[in-house]
């Protein structure tokens, strides 16, 4: 499967552009994430915005890998696609989920609990 569909990944480009175009920490954006992507043998949740960009690979949003410290950072996307678990089953994307918060919505709720709840 792929993580990004074409649609996914343009809204996430677009995400990113407009990032680009507030400039600074102070100004940032708090989209909605675009996409689940989660790993169906085990821990690994990521909620992801924005793609960058000057390397649409490196994806941005809210990683948890299951260790009780999700955090805000930058995960490249070719990487996800090239894990492989038992079974060789790889990481998927979440085809039935639908954000109901920003992304800070969900990082304070997994920093309160110790996980991604989505």
């Amino acid at each position: 499967m792929k993580l990004l569909t074409k649609d996914i990944r343009e809204k996430m480009i677009a995400n990113g552009r407009a990032q680009d175009a507030v400039g600074g920490t102070e100004n940032e954006i708090d989209f909605e994430p675009v996409v689940k992507i989660f790993n169906p043998c085990g821990a690994g949740t990521w909620l992801l915005t924005e793609l960058e960009s000057d390397d649409p690979d490196i994806a941005f949003g809210l990683c948890d890998l299951g260790m009780g410290c999700a955090e805000l950072g930058s995960v490249r996307i070719s990487d996800l696609e090239s894990v492989r678990g038992p079974f060789g089953l790889g990481i998927e994307r979440d085809v039935h989920w639908t954000p109901k918060k920003t992304l800070m919505g969900y990082a304070k709720e997994a920093w309160e609990h110790g996980r991604v709840i989505a």
